[in-house]
């Protein structure tokens, strides 16, 4: 393993190449990338980088998300088949329909969807920055928001918003099994239960702390508790155990009972040979046809000017253009 970091090590510097990782990848992922964060951190970070090259260690939509924002980047992904529940329950023909069917609408998109349905959405939202996209919504004006309905749940009930509601979900959060949480939580009365907005409610209405992977963290880091059940992807743990090692870590219960193992499959397809592999080939990339880029474009655009302060304008209704 020691001669692998080495040349992963090597070979950003030849290639001047980032490496940017997900909260949810393995450990060791996490301790050879330049920056680890969520979904919104990571596009942030690729926005800034000097880097000619980008890895990104995470699912492809997050990669697609830094070549929307880096046109004159190369953007690797490790493995180009790790996908994602959310993208695959919103394919962009019947995303496209809905989004017709409510061409008056505000359209935020989850960040966890295609490039396609970025295309057509005004706005992309994480689960970090939501209180800065609704807030800067108009009252007045309706709002969609897809793919992830329990994400989009706990965001109208927290800002008394009302939305209409993709039927997305994400594989991993809905696994978490509230009964048995009920039954974790008899046994450790003393724990603070912290959980992802994408799990379901049953879940989130036991939950003292509900937020982004960052502010789970943030939440286990600067609460003085001895413990927590987590509800979310493991991978988290990796940096609480680093920032908490006074603290007893438990994750939640999922549905089967067999374990209290809730790994995201596609997270997990990416490894450290593939990364090495990756840097030495330049290969696999992620690009786009530059139609469909510049159109996907205007939603993250929307999204990082209102979280860096900045007025911007909502369309009157739904205009799509095929990028073709």
């Amino acid at each position: 393993m020691q001669n692998m970091v080495a040349e992963i090590e090597r070979l950003k510097k030849e290639k001047n190449a980032v490496i940017l990782a997900h909260f949810y990848e393995d450990g060791d992922i996490q301790d050879i990338a330049d920056y680890v964060g969520d979904s919104f951190y990571l596009a942030k970070m690729g926005q800034k980088s000097k880097a000619d090259v980008i890895l990104l260690a995470g699912v492809v939509f997050m990669a697609e998300s830094v070549k929307i924002l880096n046109p004159s980047k190369k953007v690797l992904v490790p493995d180009l088949n790790a996908g994602c529940s959310l993208v695959n329950g919103a394919p962009f023909e019947k995303y496209k329909a809905w989004r017709e069917l409510h061409s008056d609408a505000v359209a935020v998109t989850y960040i966890n969807s295609s490039a396609e349905v970025k295309a057509i959405s005004d706005v992309i939202v994480t689960s970090s920055n939501a209180d800065q996209i609704l807030s800067a919504i108009p009252l007045n004006r309706k709002i969609l928001f897809g793919p992830d309905q329990h994400l989009g749940r706990f965001l109208s009930k927290k800002y008394n918003r009302p939305m209409e509601l993709w039927p997305g979900s994400c594989e991993v959060h809905v696994l978490f099994n509230w009964k048995r949480l009920m039954e974790l939580m008899a046994i450790n009365p003393d724990a603070v239960v912290i959980a992802h907005p994408e799990c379901e409610q049953e879940i989130l209405q036991h939950a003292q702390v509900i937020g982004s992977t960052s502010r789970l963290l943030e939440e286990v880091a600067q609460n003085p508790a001895k413990k927590f059940i987590i509800a979310t992807e493991m991978g988290i743990f990796h940096q609480m155990k680093k920032l908490r090692p006074d603290a007893e870590l438990i994750q939640a219960p999922i549905e089967d009972g067999r374990c209290n193992c809730n790994n995201c499959p596609y997270m997990k397809m990416n490894t450290m040979e593939k990364i090495l592999k990756a840097l030495q080939n330049l290969s696999p990339q992620v690009n786009l046809a530059e139609g469909l880029r510049r159109q996907a474009q205007v939603s993250l655009d929307r999204m990082m000017s209102i979280t860096n302060n900045q007025m911007v304008t909502w369309p009157d209704q739904f205009i799509y253009t095929s990028p073709n």
